[in-house]
């Protein structure tokens, strides 16, 4: 029995992706049809003309479908970005954002591309070269992966925390901003402060003194959904929550509700602030942001909103 050049083509990815190594949750229509696009290897093409396009992950989506047929629903692209082209970039395969390795990791604008070496030995597949070239090529792939995870790592963003120490976000605004409340709004506004928690938007968690947290009486809840960055202020026993505001919203009264009720055992006072790099994407924010916060904006650091009325930073208790 005969099969058709889609049905080929698929079935020739999952070869592919077995003698790459991939993991088994790896090996699957989705995996395959990602190598195709990748590749843009569309039914009947030869493998010897595989391309390397630069595609996001919802045009490979749309280029699945239109090319094999298979419809995928808009809510399974984080599935297609996780479950598929992570593991691509964590074994080599493909590379992420090779025209601009600075480009934020939740940027909607980010692209893959596959890597250069595979590239060169997908087009030897099918043919009396590939298995020579396969095993020359898994001999030189532990060296691969190291070499790209050693670029993503001089892409990321150095943060100073205490003792002189620093560790390292993902590269885009996002933690840019985090940087400046970190190195700029708490020496004026918090000064001696203790850095308690900072989210990284790759990792979730990019630093966090879970002792401290739990000598103040906070027990983290990592499904619950933590500030960017949490500051203790010892002078004042006060722990003040930042949300960094480049893409999502400030502390308005849901967030202001969901961090009281995180953070309810607390010992110490609590201070809801929102950062935003400039006044413009503030004024994009303002009608949201609750009562009894405060606002600070990177490009004017020496300058505290206060959404309040009452006293200068501080933290207030409901009565």
């Amino acid at each position: 029995m005969t099969i058709g050049k889609k049905a080929r083509h698929l079935l020739a990815a999952h070869q592919i992706l077995t003698a790459l190594g991939l993991p088994t949750a790896q090996q699957n229509e989705r995996s395959a049809l990602c190598l195709l696009a990748l590749v843009n290897l569309t039914p009947g093409k030869p493998w010897s003309k595989a391309d390397n396009p630069l595609m996001g992950i919802t045009p490979m989506m749309d280029w699945a479908r239109e090319h094999y047929g298979t419809d995928y629903a808009p809510n399974t692209r984080e599935t297609f970005r996780r479950h598929t082209i992570h593991q691509f970039c964590d074994a080599g395969i493909a590379v992420h954002n090779p025209d601009r390795p600075d480009r934020p990791v939740n940027s909607p604008k980010a692209v893959y591309q596959i890597e250069a070496s595979v590239l060169s030995l997908l087009r030897t597949f099918g043919t009396a070269a590939w298995p020579t070239a396969l095993a020359e090529y898994l001999t030189g792939r532990d060296t691969l992966v190291a070499r790209y995870a050693k670029e993503r790592e001089q892409n990321r963003i150095p943060v100073k925390v205490a003792h002189g120490n620093e560790i390292a976000l993902s590269p885009g605004q996002h933690s840019e901003l985090i940087r400046a409340v970190i190195e700029d709004f708490a020496p004026r506004f918090a000064p001696g402060s203790a850095l308690v928690y900072v989210g990284d938007t790759a990792d979730k968690c990019g630093y966090c003194d879970a002792r401290l947290l739990s000598e103040l009486g906070v027990n983290i809840d990592m499904h619950g959904k933590m500030p960017d960055v949490v500051l203790h202020y010892a002078a004042q026993n006060w722990l003040l929550l930042v949300e960094s505001v480049t893409s999502h919203g400030p502390v308005d009264g849901k967030r202001h509700s969901e961090l009281a009720k995180l953070f309810a055992n607390s010992t110490a006072g609590l201070v809801y602030v929102t950062a935003f790099p400039n006044r413009a994407l503030m004024s994009r924010y303002i009608a949201d942001i609750a009562w009894e916060t405060e606002v600070w904006v990177a490009n004017a650091p020496s300058h505290l909103i206060h959404f309040n009325g009452e006293r200068f930073l501080g933290p207030h208790h409901s009565s």
